[in-house]
């Protein structure tokens, strides 16, 4: 009888495909999209008609480029991975051409010029994002003031956010008001308290607004681990690092510095820890990799709140640690079962 030999991995997870995996955390932003769309209006979901059609476009036409299976390739449903991130991402106003403009980017240059998914060294996401936030600052900081300005019918309808992501409503900037970071970035010497009672509505509904939004991305990120689709190491090490950062400064300052809680409930805190960071391409490997590059990630979130030019940190502070990531994985991959810590100067097997 012929004795089979079988490499390593020697156990699997049945049915956790690439297609699977990449549907389980489209179906975990549900709660985020469904929370952000009641307080923002529709423009969440107009925009994520367009970045779901223009992801499927840029991804074939490139792979008819490539020659390779287009049919097979769009079934991972990668693609549409990240239309889904870029739209929860983009303000619910934003230009139809510039969801068009930061999809096709992440697609085409983040991740097909690299040769595709599992190669491309940077979240692809992030990468438009990013691109779109410099070149277009306005637009993309730009959102909807909530909570308070729906019992008043303020926020757009669907056929005014319509208007508006297609530019046919002049009226637009009457829907947008500071969001929180953007008050405690912008409060010109006053102290952050008195920035967030200065905007209308800021420091009471507006503000419990985004904590509502971050606690359904939490519900959503801990319904990936339960599924053990990620690991808890890098969510909980970016919060913990960006809570730690701001208590500190808050304990030496709290007149001029915000809580932990404010960062914690802010901008795209939760989506990034649990959704963005936890890219498993373009993130750290090991598990003690994944607790540095996650707490790298939230130190940067924090001081480019604090005192770099844009009010969220979270796309540039997941692209730097991207840079990072295979340096933190080479100083943190385990020991080889079998083998001893190499000794200074020579190698596994002890030869120089």
């Amino acid at each position: 009888m012929a004795l089979l030999r079988i490499t390593s991995p020697h156990t699997h997870r049945a049915g956790q495909r690439t297609s699977w995996v990449m549907q389980m955390v489209i179906l975990a932003t549900v709660p985020g999209l469904l929370v952000q769309t009641w307080l923002f209006g529709y423009g969440t979901l107009i925009n994520l008609v367009i970045a779901c059609i223009t992801a499927l476009i840029s991804e074939a036409f490139i792979l008819k480029l490539r020659n390779r299976p287009i049919g097979f390739f769009l079934k991972d449903y990668s693609a549409l991975l990240t239309a889904v991130l870029l739209a929860l991402a983009l303000p619910p106003t934003v230009p139809w051409w510039l969801t068009v403009t930061a999809v096709a980017f992440s697609v085409i240059f983040a991740k097909q010029v690299y040769g595709g998914l599992g190669n491309n060294p940077f979240n692809p996401a992030m990468v438009g994002y990013a691109i779109c936030l410099v070149s277009f600052p306005v637009p993309m900081t730009q959102w909807i003031g909530a909570s308070d300005l729906i019992s008043a019918g303020a926020t757009p309808s669907f056929s005014d956010s319509l208007a508006a992501i297609f530019g046919t409503l002049p009226t637009v900037d009457s829907y947008t008001m500071a969001t929180p970071l953007d008050a405690f970035k912008h409060k010109d010497g006053l102290m952050a308290s008195e920035a967030f009672a200065s905007i209308a509505g800021l420091q009471g509904p507006n503000l419990s607004s985004w904590m509502y939004v971050n606690l359904a991305y939490l519900v959503g990120g801990l319904a990936l681990i339960a599924l053990r689709i990620i690991t808890w190491h890098t969510p909980v090490a970016m919060l913990t690092a960006l809570a730690v950062m701001s208590g500190v400064f808050y304990a030496i300052d709290p007149s001029n510095a915000a809580s932990p809680l404010f960062h914690l409930t802010s901008g795209a805190a939760m989506l990034g820890a649990f959704f963005i960071a936890t890219d498993p391409v373009s993130s750290c490997t090991s598990n003690r990799g994944k607790l540095v590059y996650g707490a790298g990630i939230g130190i940067l979130v924090y001081v480019i709140r604090s005192w770099g030019g844009y009010p969220d940190g979270v796309a540039f502070g997941v692209l730097l640690m991207n840079f990072a990531a295979p340096l933190i994985d080479y100083y943190t991959q385990p020991r080889a079962y079998g083998h001893k810590k190499a000794k200074k100067g020579l190698t596994i097997g002890g030869e120089k």
